[in-house]
């Protein structure tokens, strides 16, 4: 093959994945749970989110998930499901809501590029707003506990780790391969512990997890990052498709498992109490 042309393959391979994913919206069609759209508003937006609700019987812990660059996708409705099914509620708001012609989201979008040229021109401000309208309306349902943690993967990592400087509700934060913010004031506001998922094979955003570290010891916030070696970008994802390379799905797997450990432990017996105290912690984990 051309080895330009296989480049250029190569580098469409992540968006197609990320497009092309019967199987994830296979696994919601045979969910058991209860799974629903709600509009929810704010100002003058109405952002479409999907929420997950646990078979459980005592009240339960919400997280807000903050979707890839490719939008609120049938994976990242997935991974909701897959919170409830573990026993927490799950919201994932669409925030391109309102982006499409006709206001439609992403769905209407159209495709990769459009999605990801929509995201790169959402102000700021707003994806603040529609998170946190998103969290009011989950921590208020009648099924909740008041408890809530934020995830987010790519894009959304990034997002995860901004909106955690910008609500002092939260107990938790899990970054999945995001950036922070770069500045002290910024990280100072952070009241939670922020845990890290990154992978070996993503020297773009691994690289600035050493500086991260050291801002966020600087400022006394715990941050306990673990790279995943031999994954590449999106591995959470990529690791569940049905042509997952080994490396990317048993860093699915572990990270899956890990994450789950930390929302048990914030929300077990004496909940936040199970958080460790201020610090930082760095690990590269071989899986």
């Amino acid at each position: 093959m051309n080895p330009s042309l296989a480049l250029a393959l190569a580098a469409l391979l992540p968006a197609a994945t990320a497009s092309a994913q019967d199987w994830a919206k296979a696994r919601l069609e045979r969910s058991p749970r209860h799974l629903e759209w709600v509009k929810v508003k704010h100002d003058q937006r109405e952002i479409n989110c999907f929420v997950a609700y646990p078979e459980v019987k005592d009240k339960a812990t919400a997280v807000l998930l903050i979707h890839e660059i490719f939008g609120l996708t049938d994976w990242v409705r997935e991974v909701a499901d897959r919170l409830a099914e573990a026993g927490y509620i799950a919201i994932a708001p669409d925030l391109l809501s309102g982006a499409a012609p006709g206001g439609g989201g992403t769905a209407e979008l159209g495709g990769v590029d459009a999605v990801r040229k929509a995201i790169a021109s959402l102000p700021p401000e707003q994806i603040t707003a529609d998170s946190n309208a998103a969290a009011n309306y989950v921590t208020q349902l009648p099924a909740a506990n008041g408890k809530l943690a934020v995830a987010g993967f790519c894009w959304g990592g990034s997002q995860t780790f901004r909106f955690a400087t910008n609500d002092k509700r939260l107990k938790a934060a899990f970054v999945f391969y995001g950036t922070a913010p770069e500045t002290e004031p910024d990280l100072a506001r952070i009241p939670c512990p922020v845990y890290g998922f990154y992978a070996g094979n993503d020297a773009r955003v691994t690289a600035t997890v050493r500086q991260t570290a050291e801002l966020m010891k600087k400022v006394g916030k715990t941050y306990e990052p673990k790279t995943y070696e031999g994954a590449g970008h999106g591995f959470m994802r990529a690791g569940e498709a049905p042509d997952a390379i080994a490396a990317n799905r048993q860093a699915r797997e572990t990270g899956w498992k890990r994450w789950l450990e930390l929302l048990k432990k914030m929300t077990g017996n004496g909940g936040e109490r199970g958080i460790r105290t201020p610090g930082t912690a760095f690990d590269r984990t071989t899986v």
